[in-house]
């Protein structure tokens, strides 16, 4: 009877208690309900295959020894795998699994005896790293708060960030969406929050994976079949960060997925972190029910650094690298290179490798040298969203504006001028071009480069513009 199921089971589970770490326990054991017991076998219900093997291959001895002792030498155990209206299925049912030489069948329970299956269990999903019980948090731990400093481009992000890692899920800063330009320390950030609470939470399971990892494994999971099993994978973490969500954008069934994911750590206190390059009100093609949540907790923005948090950054990557130079030269390469930290970090790294090569001493000419390669590629790497902010500030319009279907004159000479700039400072092509602003096509691209060439010639106001915005998009 199921009484005596739940007072056998209990029992089962005060002997393994004893027997196994505190977390493990409760990822493992605790989600476990007993079904029912009839002679000496005891039914409990699993909420994945996943876990099945999970518990067959890590706990199948501890397992025995409990139901031995309250059932004795003819215990024998049953799966019961339940998947209750999960994503897409309209009715629960369960799936048998055989033994190894048997086909799969569908039944209403498991015989699954008390030993280990001869074939090789595997995470039914690509994830790299569950082994001796433990879900490698795939951090950086480069990646700290120590290296991350403070300036006021990112000071709210990276007290939030704090906040978050003393006390992940109990803030009303979840998700924490971290949001810049490439190469501002948002990578960075998110690891080094991952980082902050593994230190302090030693028993919390921590992941970070990148929003395409993320993507191609819940493809690979829809390959195999095994959809509900990714998704139980997912709700086992505590805090989850996903690097670059913005690439979720357009892919419907990765965001269905993730919506179901998030609602399930958010409801249970769970901690989610997000990177991406654009506020939420920015992004494209990604669904309105998965940006509200985006914005349930708190959006924190990385700028570009001032100049003395570019000279901070600089001295402390010299000083952690071992390397001295002249304030002078660091001030000269702070106040030259201004885009991002990346960009940054690697003019000190080529002007040190640059010294340490040709044996030559780090100076103002070897520092101008570096630089203004630096600077001369950089103004090649302009992006699209970068150049209709340009344009729109520009013509006191927003970006909407410019990408609207409208067709007065003014705006319309606008969109002609940041097609006109996109082909000629990015190596986009015409079809992304168009796609990007206001979802043209290639032929009306192709159209307004002409136009603005014309116009060019032809209209001294309008050469007026092309000059203003060229000088403001190579600055």
């Amino acid at each position: 009877m199921t009484n005596k199921a739940e007072i056998v089971w209990k029992n089962c589970l005060i002997f393994i208690k004893d027997n196994i770490q505190s977390q493990a326990f409760k990822t493992w054991f605790e989600p476990i309900k007993p079904v029912k017991l009839s002679d000496d076998v005891l039914s409990i219900q699993v909420p994945s295959k996943f876990f099945y093997e999970w518990l067959e291959e890590n706990y199948i001895k501890l397992l025995k020894v409990s139901l031995t002792k309250e059932l004795g030498k003819d215990a024998r155990l049953v799966y019961v795998i339940k998947m209750e209206n999960t994503f897409g299925n309209k009715q629960p049912y369960t799936e048998s699994i055989p033994s190894s030489n048997q086909s799969r069948v569908f039944s209403q329970n498991i015989d699954a005896p008390l030993t280990s299956p001869n074939s090789e269990l595997k995470n039914p999903f690509i994830i790299p790293g569950i082994k001796n019980l433990q879900i490698e948090s795939q951090l950086n731990p480069n990646y700290n708060f120590e290296n991350f400093l403070e300036g006021d481009s990112n000071r709210l992000a990276r007290s939030a960030g704090i906040a978050v890692g003393n006390k992940p899920g109990g803030t009303s800063f979840n998700p924490l969406l971290i949001f810049g330009s490439v190469g501002l320390g948002k990578t960075h950030l998110a690891h080094a929050i991952g980082v902050y609470i593994k230190e302090k939470y030693i028993d919390k399971t921590v992941l970070y994976i990148s929003a395409e990892k993320f993507t191609q494994q819940y493809v690979d999971s829809v390959k195999k079949n095994s959809r509900n099993d990714f998704i139980h994978f997912y709700q086992l973490i505590d805090v989850l960060i996903i690097d670059d969500v913005q690439f979720f954008s357009g892919k419907s069934g990765t965001q269905d997925v993730f919506f179901h994911i998030f609602n399930h750590l958010h409801q249970n206190g769970k901690q989610v972190i997000l990177t991406s390059d654009k506020a939420p009100v920015d992004m494209q093609d990604i669904e309105q029910r998965l940006l509200s949540r985006f914005k349930w907790g708190l959006s924190a923005e990385l700028q570009q650094p001032n100049f003395e948090t570019r000279v901070s950054i600089l001295k402390n990557k010299l000083f952690r690298d071992g390397v001295e130079i002249s304030d002078h030269i660091i001030e000269y390469i702070a106040k030259n290179i201004k885009s991002n930290i990346r960009e940054l970090e690697g003019a000190i790294i080529s002007l040190i490798a640059q010294s340490s090569f040709n044996k030559v001493e780090i100076t103002n000419e070897l520092a101008k040298e570096i630089v203004d390669k630096f600077v001369k590629n950089n103004k090649r790497e302009v992006s699209i969203d970068y150049i209709q902010k340009i344009v729109s500030e520009y013509f006191q319009m927003n970006v909407d504006t410019l990408q609207s279907k409208t067709r007065k004159r003014h705006i319309v000479q606008a969109r002609q001028l940041a097609m006109f700039f996109a082909k000629k400072f990015t190596k986009a092509s015409l079809a992304s071009i168009g796609n990007q602003i206001g979802k043209r096509d290639h032929a009306t691209v192709l159209h307004a480069c002409k136009t603005v060439d014309n116009l060019s010639f032809t209209d001294k106001q309008f050469r007026k513009y092309v000059e203003d915005l060229n000088q403001k998009l190579t600055l």
